[in-house]
C-alpha cells in the first residue's frame, strides 16, 4: 500500500546504466565490507564466530535491501519474488530482509500518472472519467487509482503501469544479479541453479506486466464464476484499458483479517473457508491454471446484506496466473489421492514422475518426502483416519487456526531424511507449495473450523 505520509515521487529511474551502476557500487561495497567483517570474525574464540558472522550477514543485508528500496520499480519486485521464492539459494538473514521490502512503496506524483493516462487513454477517453487523484494502492510497478464514469457513475479501479518499468526488467534483473554475486550473496554451488531461477523471475515479471494479457485472463476467470454466487470477479473495462492501464469495475469488500470480517459467525466463517478451499481445488484440477501469488490483498470478503442473502468472494490480480500442463497435474493428482487414503507407495510414485524426488535418493528419502506430502492434507483426509486432537475445534471440526499444521509439516520437513537431496525444488513445486500455503493461511486467518474431506472427493 502506498504511504500517505511520504511526499509522492517525481519520478522513478529506469535508465539501465543509472540503475546498473548504482547496484554494481552497492554490491562491491557490501562484498568489501562483508569479507572485512567475515575476517574479524575468523580472529575471534570459536564459540563466538558464527554470531559474529551472522552479525555480518544481517547487517549487509540490511544494507542492500536499503539499496534495492532506493531504486524501486521492477528491482523492488526481483526483490520481493527472491524473499518468496530465493530460499534455496540466499542465506536466510537475507531472506527475511528482502521481506522487508513489501508495503514499502511511495506513490508517484499525480501529474506524471495523469501524462500516463492521457498518453495511453486519449484526451477524450480520459475526460470521461472523474479519477481520484489519491491512489488507494501503490505496489513496486504501478498503483491503483479509483475513479467513476460521469455519463453513469460506474465506480471503476485503474491500475497503472509506471512510464519505463517493463522496458527496465531486463537491465534490473541482470544488475540484481550482479549486485548479489559481487555482495557474496549466493550460497556456494547454487550459482549454476540460482541463474535458472533469476530466468524463472523474468518470465515471472514479463506477465505481471503485460496488462493486456492480464485483462485477458481477468476476462476468462470473469466469465467461469459469473453464474456462481460465492466468487466475485471484476469485469474488465475495455475502452479504458491499454497495454499499461488495466480498467475493472470497482468491486468492494474487506480484507480478511478486518474487524468486519472478524465479526461474522463461526458458520459463516466456515462456510467462506470451504468455498475458498474448493475454489484453489478447481484451480489445479478443473482448470489448472493456478493463480500463483495468494496474497492476502489479493481476496476481499463481502458480507451478505441482508438475512437472505450469501458472503461472496472478491477476487482480484490476475497477472500471476500459472497455467500447468496434464502431465503435471495427472502425477498430482495420483500424489494427492494417495495422500488421502493412506497409499504412500502411490505418493511417492507421483512424486518420482513430477521429478520431486528422483531415483537415485536412497529409499529412505523417497518415503521420507512421501510421509511429509501426506500430513500437508491433514485437513482433507479421509473419514476414520487419524488426525491430532490438538487440530480439532470444541465442536469436533477441524480447527485451521488452532491445528498449527504448515509449521508442523515445516518442522517435520527440515528433520525428514530427503532434505539433504531437497536443496533445489523444482519450480512447479515451490509455485504450488506456496499457494498451499496461502491457501492454509487464509483460512486459518479467516478462523474458519471444517473437515475439507467432502470437497477433495469431487476432485478425486
Amino acid at each position: 500500500m502506498s504511504d500517505r505520509r511520504a511526499p509522492p515521487l517525481q519520478r522513478i529511474s529506469t535508465g539501465s546504466f543509472e540503475r546498473r551502476l548504482h547496484l554494481t557500487r552497492s554490491g562491491l561495497l557490501a562484498g568489501t565490507r562483508y569479507v572485512a567483517k567475515a575476517a574479524g570474525a575468523l580472529l575471534a574464540p570459536r564459540a563466538e564466530r558464527e554470531a559474529l558472522r551472522r552479525a555480518a550477514l544481517g547487517e549487509q543485508a540490511k544494507f542492500l535491501v536499503g539499496e534495492l528500496g532506493k531504486l524501486k520499480g521492477s528491482v523492488v519486485k526481483i526483490g520481493q519474488m527472491m524473499a518468496i521464492y530465493g530460499e534455496h539459494f540466499l542465506p536466510p538473514e537475507i531472506t527475511a530482509a528482502l521481506h522487508t521490502l513489501e508495503d514499502r512503496t511511495t506513490a508517484l506524483d499525480w501529474g506524471v500518472i495523469r501524462r500516463e493516462l492521457q498518453r495511453e487513454l486519449g484526451q477524450r477517453r480520459l475526460a470521461e472519467l472523474e479519477i481520484d487523484p489519491v491512489p488507494v494502492a501503490a505496489a513496486s510497478l504501478g498503483q491503483v487509482h479509483l475513479a467513476r464514469r460521469r455519463v453513469d457513475g460506474l465506480p471503476i479501479c485503474l491500475k497503472v503501469q509506471y512510464p519505463g518499468v517493463a522496458d527496465s526488467i531486463d537491465a534490473d534483473i541482470d544488475a540484481v544479479a550482479g549486485l548479489l554475486t559481487l555482495g557474496r550473496i549466493v550460497r556456494p554451488g547454487a550459482a549454476k541453479d540460482f541463474s535458472g531461477w533469476l530466468e524463472e523471475v523474468r518470465a515471472m515479471l514479463r506477465r505481471e506486466v503485460d496488462y493486456r494479457l492480464e485483462a485477458t485472463t481477468t476476462a476468462a476467470w470473469h466469465r467461469r464464476l459469473r453464474r456462481d454466487p460465492r466468487y466475485v470477479v471484476p469485469e474488465v473495462i475495455e475502452d479504458y484499458s491499454s497495454a499499461q492501464v488495466l480498467a475493472t469495475r470497482f468491486e468492494h469488500g474487506y480484507g480478511v483479517s478486518s474487524a468486519d470480517v472478524e465479526a461474522l459467525s463461526p458458520a459463516r466463517r466456515a462456510v467462506l473457508g470451504r468455498e475458498f478451499l474448493d475454489l484453489f481445488l478447481r484451480e489445479v484440477f478443473e482448470w489448472k491454471e493456478l493463480q500463483t501469488d495468494p496474497n492476502f490483498g489479493n481476496y476481499r470478503i463481502r458480507p451478505a446484506a441482508g438475512t437472505r442473502g450469501k458472503d461472496k468472494l472478491v477476487l482480484l490480480d490476475f497477472g500471476a496466473v500459472q497455467r500447468f500442463p496434464d502431465s503435471f497435474i495427472d502425477p498430482l493428482r495420483d500424489m494427492i489421492r494417495g495422500a488421502y487414503t493412506g497409499d504412500l507407495e502411490r505418493v511417492r510414485a507421483g512424486a518420482l514422475a513430477l521429478h520431486f524426488v528422483e531415483p537415485h535418493f536412497p529409499e529412505e528419502a523417497q518415503r521420507s518426502f512421501a510421509e511429509v506430502c501426506a500430513s500437508v492434507i491433514e485437513p482433507l483426509t479421509a473419514k476414520g483416519r487419524s488426525i491430532p486432537a490438538s487440530a480439532r475445534g470444541a465442536g469436533g471440526a477441524y480447527d485451521w487456526r488452532g491445528s498449527d499444521l504448515p509449521n508442523r509439516v515445516a518442522r517435520r520437513a527440515a528433520k525428514a531424511a530427503f532434505s539433504p537431496y531437497f536443496e533445489l525444488p523444482p519450480s512447479e513445486f515451490v509455485f504450488l507449495n506456496r499457494k498451499l500455503i496461502g491457501v492454509y493461511t487464509f483460512i486459518a486467518v479467516l478462523g474458519a473450523q471444517f473437515d475439507g474431506a467432502d470437497i477433495i472427493e469431487r476432485y478425486l
